[in-house]
């Protein structure tokens, strides 16, 4: 990690086009997970595998920054894409030959050579939206090795030839490089329950009671610091709903609430955090049963990244990808044996996994734009990519946080139409409208674009922002039309953080690498505001209405009181959303359960006592009308004891 270097005045900082730039770095142990979003190098070096150590021993690495930027995936003369793209230099050995646009009838005589590997055989397999098809090669291409690409487009018949070529990436292993710590957290930071053992809940607490009830419930995550890691949803009054606490190491992110095959599921990405600052996992879909229903994962030899899943109408899905590679870095004033993330979008068919389409940042963005300078021994984390907005039109717009600009992505061709913020705006910036470290770039129905803008690591202003700029296509200037800010007490996030704009025009604003979520009206009124403990994490926040119904039993757990002469019943069903009360039946056996009494949820697990003991106890959860949601399995009644944890006496 490079160490931040003094920033000179506006005027001078132009004049020498930045290259003196603030490096992003970790800040204290009690955010040490923000650089999951910060984009500097962690304290891991990376080892190099075995099919890249002969580029990694050399006194320089290939070249990857492009001489020609921003060139198009478009063939000429047919109506495909193609990915890798036309000319590009960082394909990964492992990719796929991506045709879109045509049926899979139309894409003949597909011949594929590599320089060094030869001729390739592979399958032709179709994309199930019927537009395309990958060619997917029976071996990897070799590292650094130039590839040509012929095939014919059309019918059998007086089909047009193609052609293009690319080269072929020396990829960086991440085999050495750490996680970010996962330090235990403190007790009054979390809930435990008597019938989830070993689940440690993070407490939201709701510092401004909710007015806008119809928003729904409070969506988030915890991860990358002290806790432990899953999806979670809250009710506004700071009620837990669901907690799925993962296992393995494993960190969830981005729990959010989208369509796929027409219903409203749960999504959300869960795997790894490198000390990069990027993730490498697989994304979620769950119903409202919190059941997978899909699993996406990344393609042509990369892994999801944790900043983005979005799906997007035919399923197919968009989701964010690093892809760490040798790089000689000279001409960007950094080494010439260097390693870079580029940053990668992969448009995915979430039927069979197939890449229908790779978009990668140092094909189209100058390393040079970053407001980052290339560290000596670790890899630079120039662009960091964090969020991808699809379009109606097919269009993306995307954030990334070390360039402080967004980007509208022409669908296809992969071209850059108009670029907001950092050193080549397309827009005259006007008052309040830079971005320092932004993330969660989206475009409004009324083509207002909205930011969270961290501002900090390092600062660059006092308080973190949730912005909605106008954009004026005619005199090309941007206009602040509203920003959020925290003011009680004031947030500057290091990192992460999103924002969520209603369909009343409400803001649901969460600060990332502080986990605080609120919600404001058009006019800036504090209209809820909640947080977990602040030496969490949340990476993003929103608000959906939501209705769970879990495909597991309620659970249930009953002990007799100390005196044995009462049984004590504690209750929970983790997802369920409307649960009224509980019926509670106990019999002297399994088979003779009766019920004995009907008591009101009280919140995420409710308890009450049967003044008789019991043997076996059975809970049933009822709605408002008192009709049945779900039914517990039937469990044997503990002794007073064995009630306890091991070791404790029981008095």
């Amino acid at each position: 990690m490079t160490a931040p270097r003094t920033r000179a005045g506006a005027s001078k900082i132009s004049a020498l086009r930045r290259r003196s730039r603030a490096a992003c770095v970790l800040a204290t142990a009690l955010v040490a997970l923000v650089a999951a979003a910060c984009g500097s190098a962690g304290a891991g070096a990376a080892r190099p595998s075995a099919s890249t150590a002969s580029a990694a021993s050399s006194a320089s690495s290939p070249s990857c920054l492009a001489s020609a930027l921003d060139p198009s995936a478009k063939l000429a003369g047919v109506p495909v894409d193609v990915s890798p793209a036309p000319g590009t230099d960082t394909a990964d050995p492992q990719t796929q030959i991506s045709f879109l646009g045509v049926p899979v009838a139309q894409i003949q005589a597909v011949s594929v050579v590599g320089q060094s590997s030869g001729q390739h055989s592979g399958s032709l397999v179709a994309y199930s939206q019927g537009d395309g098809a990958s060619f997917v090669p029976d071996k990897p291409f070799e590292p650094g090795e130039q590839v040509a690409v012929h095939a014919v487009i059309g019918a059998s018949a007086g089909g047009t030839p193609v052609s293009f070529g690319f080269r072929v990436d020396t990829p960086y292993s991440t085999a050495g490089v750490k996680e970010f710590p996962n330090p235990t957290a403190a007790p009054a930071d979390y809930q435990s329950f008597d019938t989830l053992p070993g689940v440690q809940a993070p407490i939201l607490t709701v510092t401004a009671p909710d007015r806008d009830p119809s928003a729904g419930d409070i969506f988030t995550t915890t991860s990358s610091g002290p806790g432990r890691y899953g999806p979670l949803i809250y009710t506004p009054q700071g009620q837990l709903v669901w907690f799925d606490q993962l296992s393995g190491g494993l960190t969830a992110e981005d729990l959010n609430l989208q369509s796929y095959e027409g219903q409203s599921d749960l999504t959300f990405w869960q795997g790894k955090v490198l000390s990069l600052g990027f993730g490498q996992g697989e994304d979620i879909v769950m119903n409202s049963g919190y059941k997978t229903v899909a699993t996406v994962k990344g393609g042509n030899g990369l892994q999801a990244d944790l900043h983005e899943f979005q799906i997007a109408p035919n399923e197919v899905a968009y989701v964010t990808a690093y892809n760490p590679i040798h790089c000689d870095l000279a001409s960007a004033q950094g080494p010439s044996d260097g390693v870079i993330l580029d940053a990668v979008i992969e448009e995915i068919d979430m039927k069979t996994g197939l890449v229908r389409w790779e978009w990668h940042s140092l094909d189209h963005v100058r390393a040079t734009d970053s407001e980052t300078s290339p560290p000596k021994s670790s890899p630079w984390d120039w662009f960091h990519l964090n969020s991808i907005d699809p379009e109606s039109n097919g269009d993306l717009f995307i954030s990334a946080r070390n360039t402080w600009a967004g980007y509208q992505i022409q669908g296809g061709t992969g071209q850059i139409l108009w670029t907001l913020g950092g050193l080549d705006s397309s827009f005259k910036m006007g008052p309040g409208t830079k971005t320092w470290w932004q993330h969660d770039g989206r475009i409004l129905a009324d083509g207002e674009v909205t930011f969270f803008d961290d501002g900090s690591s390092q600062p660059e202003e006092y308080q973190s922002r949730a912005v909605r700029i106008a954009l004026d296509f005619k005199t090309h200037e941007a206009r602040l039309v509203s920003a959020y800010t925290h003011s009680s007490p004031p947030l500057l996030a290091a990192s992460q953080g999103n924002m969520q704009t209603l369909s009343n025009g409400n803001v649901v604003v969460n600060y990332g690498g502080i986990p605080e979520t609120s919600e404001y009206s058009k006019d800036g009124s504090l209209l809820f505001d909640g947080h977990l403990s602040y030496t969490m994490t949340s990476y993003r926040g929103y608000r959906f209405p939501w209705s769970g119904h879990p495909a597991s039993p309620p659970a249930v757990v009953a002990n007799l009181n100390n005196t044995r002469l009462e049984t004590i019943v504690h209750m929970s069903w983790n997802g369920a959303t409307g649960v009224s009360s509980w019926r509670v039946l106990a019999g002297k056996s399994s088979q003779s359960t009766q019920p004995q009494t009907t008591v009101r949820s009280t919140g995420f697990e409710s308890s009450t006592i049967l003044l008789k003991s019991y043997g076996y106890v059975t809970v049933e959860a009822l709605d408002s009308g008192g009709q049945v949601l779900g039914t517990s399995q039937t469990v044997a009644v503990k002794s007073y004891a064995a009630s306890f944890p091991t070791g404790r006496r029981s008095g």
